[in-house]
């Protein structure tokens, strides 16, 4: 047990998760990080994974797992049910980030997501070379990829107050998945991705409900 180790932006994650926490770890992959929660800080939950030779990885290693689609049967949990919940590179890759967060700031009281910031330099540059970005964070070519959403960190925070949740922390990553120490614009351009660990709060009306308000 001494020897188990995790992905490097999944220890980031795990070092925000209080032991002995509920988890609810969606897009859980092979359930590298539950199971190292489940082993090592006696927490308990359940993997939401989709991709059979993920979920087979899953099971094997013991990781209580069911299989859903997160965007249209996350009405299946209970509100409180769970203590946070996990996406680790996952919201990309749903149809309709809003409302799943939506749904998520009410299962539970904290959400810690990664995501990959299309924003990065080295994304700009090509594509002003005319060609789409592919890094270690953003792997595939345009048309096997399995994300839907590309975002830049700018362009990501704001939907978290639309949908009711607070920024406790934002974790700037380098391609390695090790946390950087960057200013909040300075991180827009230079990580490859970004952990937040996220609070339940109170929705704010977004710029286009504002205009449509003052409109009526």
């Amino acid at each position: 047990m001494n020897q188990m180790t995790i992905r490097d932006d999944l220890r980031v994650v795990a070092r925000h998760i209080h032991a002995g926490s509920r988890v609810l770890d969606l897009g859980c992959g092979d359930g590298e990080l539950l199971n190292w929660l489940i082993r090592r800080r006696e927490c308990t939950g359940t993997g939401v994974e989709r991709q059979p030779d993920a979920v087979l990885a899953a099971i094997s290693r013991g990781v209580p797992l069911i299989e859903l689609d997160i965007d249209h049967e996350l009405d299946m949990f209970a509100p409180d049910s769970y203590d946070v919940v996990v996406l680790s590179r996952t919201l990309e890759a749903l149809f309709r980030p809003d409302l799943v967060l939506r749904q998520l700031r009410v299962i539970a009281p904290r959400i810690i997501l990664t995501m990959p910031n299309f924003g990065l330099w080295r994304h700009r540059l090509r594509l002003l070379s005319g060609h789409m970005p592919r890094s270690r964070d953003l792997p595939y070519t345009w048309y096997e990829t399995p994300n839907l959403h590309f975002t830049t960190l700018v362009d990501l925070e704001p939907l978290f107050a639309e949908v009711g949740l607070v920024i406790e922390k934002r974790i700037p990553l380098a391609a390695s998945g090790r946390p950087q120490t960057f200013g909040h614009l300075a991180a827009n351009l230079m990580a490859s991705s970004a952990i937040y660990v996220l609070q339940r709060g109170v929705p704010t009306p977004s710029a286009d409900h504002q205009r449509s308000a003052k409109r009526q």
